[in-house]
């Protein structure tokens, strides 16, 4: 299988790596970690200058036309520059059911200010008191005009900037998503802080009225089929996000052993610290593989659950292996938080645990392919 990039692949790769690298510097990490919302608001403003946030919206709507696959090169380089910004949450958790599910009214009201950086949105997956993504315990009753939403979410990236959020509940009808505003009446947000210091929020509603122009496609039809293709998107996009994380400490960790000398040669020289580089690459190319074949599934539009939580077992498997490989050979540098290696390590325990770390996909997994058999791989 050919996961070569296209030429307007690689210039896209090119163009996002080479203002990431200017704007994403050791200083401003620093920065905003201390607080400096200024600053993360003005990377987020010069991602949309240059349209990078609207890869995956159609034209039409102020984007590029692309798809999944150049939104997730996009990834990449931001897991690489450990770029502290909400493009996952608000292009991938929102933007992408919209884009997909979305009516004409709420594409034309989201996926332009989504493009422009003007909005920033988030979704809301993980339910309090359900394991299974397709059947949440948050509930939705007819109210009127709209429908009234109870019920509790867990880990929502960027709850406190966002917009809406995506939030899938029961109805009578079926699953539904609908787009919550988060300052509702009845919608209480409580922050927490992921390992790798970005804010999360646990997100509790009480009898929160979402109008029906909010009602994510108009009509709760096929609700569970949209929860389960948006799921999928997102555990890739994890896999994305962590695949940049992991290229960028490789690529630290071996030029720092080739640099680094002890007993009167580089230590990259050594049998074991070859050996555990060797390992390293080896668990990078699992990931890298495993991450784009799911995405070569999505933006063909063939079902891809399966390959999803193969890259999100990979994330959490191959990422921890090799973020402990890179702290472990840099000695005590690596904790060093006037160095850069730190961030990459806290970077990938967050994404091994964003949506469940490896077991229980892995259980998952196991659970789906005694359910329905063997399948061809694609």
């Amino acid at each position: 299988m050919d996961f070569d990039f296209t030429e307007e692949q690689q210039n896209l790769r090119d163009l996002a790596r080479e203002i990431l690298e200017q704007e994403v510097t050791q200083k401003r990490l620093a920065a905003i970690e201390a607080g400096d919302d200024g600053l993360r608001r003005e990377l987020w403003q010069k991602l949309a200058a240059a349209n990078l946030l609207g890869l995956a919206v159609p034209e039409q709507y102020g984007g590029m036309g692309y798809g999944i696959t150049e939104l997730f090169v996009f990834l990449v380089e931001l897991g690489r520059a450990v770029a502290p910004v909400p493009a996952l949450p608000t292009l991938v958790l929102a933007g992408l059911p919209i884009h997909r599910f979305g009516t004409d009214a709420q594409r034309e009201r989201w996926l332009t200010r989504i493009a422009s950086g003007a909005a920033i949105l988030s979704g809301a997956y993980v339910d309090a008191n359900s394991a299974d993504v397709t059947a949440p315990a948050t509930s939705a009753r007819r109210d009127g005009s709209g429908h009234r939403l109870s019920g509790a979410k867990r880990f929502v990236p960027a709850a406190d900037v966002a917009e809406r959020i995506v939030v899938p509940a029961a109805t009578e009808a079926g699953v539904a998503l609908f787009l919550v505003d988060p300052r509702a009446d009845g919608a209480a947000a409580t922050r927490q802080e992921a390992t790798n210091g970005e804010a999360i929020f646990d997100l509790e509603l009480a009898n929160v009225f979402v109008p029906d122009e909010d009602l994510l496609g108009g009509d709760p039809a096929g609700g569970k089929a949209k929860l389960a293709w948006t799921h999928d998107c997102a555990l890739t996009a994890v896999a994305a996000q962590q695949l940049g994380v992991s290229e960028r400490a490789v690529e630290i960790t071996t030029a720092y052993v080739s640099q680094r000398e002890q007993f009167g040669a580089p230590i990259g020289s050594f049998p074991a610290v070859q050996h555990r580089c060797a390992d390293m690459f080896i668990d990078l190319n699992a990931l890298r593989w495993t991450m784009w074949h799911a995405t070569s599934r999505l933006a063909r539009d063939v079902e891809a659950s399966r390959e999803a939580m193969v890259a999100k077992i990979w994330t959490g498997e191959a990422g921890s292996r090799i973020a402990n490989a890179s702290q472990h050979l840099h000695g005590g540098a690596g904790v060093d938080r006037d160095y850069l290696l730190h961030r990459y390590f806290l970077w990938s325990k967050s994404n091994e645990l964003t949506f469940g770390a490896a077991m229980p996909q892995l259980a998952r997994l196991g659970r789906d392919m005694a359910r329905t058999g063997p399948q061809e791989l694609a």
